[in-house]
This record gives C-alpha cells, sequence and structure tokens, in this order.
C-alpha cells in the first residue's frame, strides 16, 4: 500500500468516527421536535463515499458516475440510464429529446402538443412551453390524484405528439391504459417517476412502460445525491439523444478525458462544415450542459445500497397513517392506491371534505403549531399560477377535482427518518383537530 492508499484509509476511517459524532441519533419530543415531510437519511457509509471521492479531485462525472448509471439502470430495469443534475432537468431533457430531426415524422415541433394533468408539478409540464410545444391539461382523480383517464381520447388532436404523466406522490398512474392509447396512436410516453422510485404496475416497475423515464435525487426523494436525477430509456438511439442533449449538444458520444471512441474523429463531414471537422467539437442538437458531479453521484451509489429498506420503511410508514386515520373518513378522504399498483410513496395525501365543517387551513395550522410539517399537492391546478397567464396551453373538460385539489388536499411525510413515535403523533394530532379526541394506536 502507498502512502497515499494508507492516508486515504485513515481519512476514510476518521470520517466514520467524524459521522458518528456529528449525527448521534436524537430522541423524539412531541411537541419540541419537528415532524418533517421529507429529508435526507444517510449514514457515516454515505459521508465516506463522498470524501472518497473528493479525493480523487475528479470535478466532473467519473468513476462513480459511471458506476452509478450501470447498477442504476440494472436496478431500474431499463437498459441505459444518463445522469442529470436534477429531476427537472431530466424532465427538460425528456421532452427536448424529441425535438430531435433523427425522429422524422415522430419529431415534436413548435405548436404541436402534449398531454399532461393541470394538477401537479410545474417541470413536467415546464419543459413542453420550453419547446415551444402546447400543453394539453386534464383534471385527476380524486384520491388517486392520477390523470382521469376516461378524458384521454378527448384530449387527443391531430398534432398530438406525446403523453407525459408524473405518478403522484409514488401512486403509478394506469400504466396499461395509457400504454396502450400511447401505442394505438404512435405517441411517445414520458413517465416522471420523480416520486415514485420503487413504485410497481402489475408487478412491473414503474418508468419501464414508456419510451422514457425520469427520476429525481432531491434531498426529499427516495434516495439523495442533494442535487442530481436520471433519465432512463429501453431504446439506444434515445440514450444517444439523451446524451446530445445533457451534454451541450454534441453529436460525439465520448466520455469526459476521452477522445476518438467513434475512431474516426477527423472523418466526419455533418452539415455544412468541412469534411474532417473535429468531432468533438460537432453540434447536432441545440443542447445544455447538465451532468452531474462525480462526487454527487458518489453520494448516489451509496444510497442505493439502502434503497430496497428506504421503499419498505415508505411502505411501512404509509401503511401505520392509513390505519391510524381510518376512522376519520368522514372529515378525511385518505389516499387509495391505483388498482394494480404497489406504491412507494413519497407522501401521504390528504383531502379535507367541505362537508365535515373543517377547512384545510385549519387543519395544517393545527398541524404546523404541533410541529408537524405539512405540504400542498404542489402547483394543484397549474392553470391557475402566475406562471402560466401568457402561456398558451390547452383544457379537456373543467378541472373541477384540480380545483378541489387547490382547496382542500394537502400532504404528510412517511418518509424514512420518520419513527413510529413520530407517526403516532401525527395521528393523534390530525384525530385532535377532527373530532377532539386521540387516537390509540
Amino acid at each position: 500500500m502507498s502512502q497515499a492508499d494508507a492516508l486515504r484509509k485513515q481519512i476514510l476511517d476518521l470520517v466514520e468516527e467524524y459521522a458518528r459524532a456529528a449525527f448521534p441519533e436524537k430522541p423524539f419530543v412531541p411537541g419540541q421536535s419537528s415532524v418533517p415531510v421529507s429529508g435526507r437519511v444517510f449514514d457515516g457509509k454515505d459521508i465516506g463515499t463522498l470524501v472518497d471521492s473528493s479525493l480523487d479531485f475528479w470535478l466532473t462525472t467519473g468513476r462513480f458516475s459511471d458506476e452509478f448509471e450501470r447498477r442504476f439502470a440494472r436496478r431500474f430495469g431499463v437498459r441505459e440510464a444518463r445522469l442529470v443534475n436534477s429531476g427537472s432537468s431530466a424532465n427538460l431533457i425528456a421532452v427536448s429529446v424529441l425535438t430531435s430531426p433523427t425522429l422524422g415524422d415522430r419529431q415534436l415541433k413548435p405548436g404541436d402538443e402534449v398531454i399532461s394533468v393541470a394538477a401537479g408539478f410545474p417541470t413536467t409540464v415546464n419543459p413542453i412551453l420550453q419547446n415551444q410545444a402546447v400543453p394539453v391539461f386534464f383534471d385527476v382523480e380524486l384520491g388517486t390524484y392520477n390523470a382521469d383517464i376516461s378524458r384521454l381520447e378527448e384530449a387527443l388532436s391531430p398534432r398530438t405528439r406525446a403523453i407525459i404523466f408524473a405518478h403522484t406522490l409514488g401512486n403509478p398512474f394506469d400504466l396499461e391504459s395509457v400504454a396502450a392509447f400511447a401505442k394505438k396512436h404512435n405517441l411517445w410516453l414520458i413517465e416522471d417517476c420523480c416520486d415514485a422510485l420503487g413504485s410497481t404496475y402489475a408487478g412491473q416497475g414503474v418508468g419501464t412502460f414508456g419510451d422514457i423515464a425520469t427520476v429525481s435525487f432531491y434531498p426529499a426523494h427516495h434516495i439523495t445525491m442533494g442535487e442530481g436525477g436520471c433519465v432512463l430509456t429501453n431504446k439506444p438511439a434515445l440514450a444517444k439523444l439523451i446524451e446530445s442533449f445533457r451534454d451541450w449538444g454534441r453529436d460525439c458520444w465520448c466520455a469526459p478525458g476521452k477522445d476518438n471512441t467513434c475512431g474516426k474523429r477527423f472523418e466526419w463531414q455533418l452539415g455544412t462544415l468541412p469534411c474532417g471537422y473535429d468531432h468533438k467539437y460537432t453540434y447536432s442538437h441545440i443542447g445544455y450542459n447538465l451532468k452531474v458531479t462525480d462526487m454527487q453521484a458518489a453520494v448516489g451509489l451509496s444510497q442505493l445500497d439502502k434503497l430496497d429498506g428506504f421503499i419498505a420503511a415508505r411502505k411501512k410508514n404509509y401503511a401505520t397513517l392509513r390505519q391510524g386515520l381510518e376512522p376519520l373518513q368522514d372529515f378525511l378522504l385518505l389516499p387509495q392506491a391505483t388498482p394494480q399498483s404497489d406504491p412507494s410513496w413519497f407522501g401521504f395525501p390528504i383531502a379535507v371534505r367541505p362537508q365535515s365543517g373543517l377547512t384545510r387551513e385549519r387543519v395544517i395550522q393545527h398541524l404546523e403549531s404541533r410541529k408537524i410539517g405539512t405540504r400542498l399537492l404542489f402547483g394543484c391546478n397549474l392553470t391557475r399560477q402566475p406562471a402560466y397567464k401568457d402561456s398558451a396551453f390547452r383544457v379537456v373538460g373543467d378541472l373541477k377535482n384540480a380545483d378541489y385539489v387547490m382547496h382542500n388536499v394537502f400532504w404528510v411525510g412517511v418518509y424514512p427518518g420518520l419513527t413510529d413515535a413520530m407517526l403516532r403523533y401525527m395521528v393523534e394530532s390530525l384525530h385532535e383537530v377532527t373530532v377532539g379526541k386521540c387516537a390509540v394506536l
């Protein structure tokens, strides 16, 4: 072992020791300790892997990124995975890829339409507008908060080219129906799986039904890199396009620090460039630089080892809340899994029934006063958000359920950092604000 290797080992041993001292487990004190909706769950191994990568001082994508992409694609059940710097960037890449002229008559062009839902997160929809296409909004179902597929045919027009739906809070949308619809009408299907890592539909992992899938590794999500995301596909031609749009729009597919992977770096003739123009500086798309650092990938690689445990904890926490809140159905509409699905829940959505005499604001204020974190269902009805006031979009139906979500729905956490004591406290607090007494679990 060289001196550098010995010092590296000593540093990493100290990191483990540091992690134990710096991040001890803290007792939960009801009313004093916070109960977050989400958060990073990490240990000394995660910090150690981060420090290990930093000692290489390889500041762009490298060995950890390569290993993560290989392992994550295998874990996800697809052929190709490409890391990007966020889940939002993953969605931007996924839609932008469809604008490539190489796709022929399936190319997404300005003015073409992409079907989505009105109640969701903005960066599922923003890439449609950013690529000068037109979002087509329709409503969601209450309880599942996923697309109301009965409106799919109504949403279709001669200019429809693609569908992008998110699996809301980890609850899969009706993949069987949507995938069949996309196939019937020759539409691209993008699955936004940012909240749904580990969810399955009919025994098959989400993200494997469509043409492209996206995932987020923000601290709130199932595993984290701090910032980070991934674009996945089973189609090598799409994987090449994903890489191009992620890496400045270049035509070359050499990894950073590599040259002449194609074996004819100075023999290409593309566009009206002179024959032999350096392939490393030939650009076939108007792209971005959305890569991750190897240090981010290192954290993700360590987190990936914990994914099965994280998924199991989310399911357990969801089941605990569902059981504890069952007696409150007259006051609260509780979430329901889509038929044939087994969600890896991101959050626990709750609708306050207007006829109960309660309001969402009253319930949320009660929970927040007890240090229990809450969130709304993202942008709720996006057509009412100020950002889209002057945007071109088409609406199918009256979006009454999206408006219901806007007024009545919120969610609480199920992430693995929540303890049984925290979950009991959440249930007791919801019983207190509804029927004025505590539940006994």
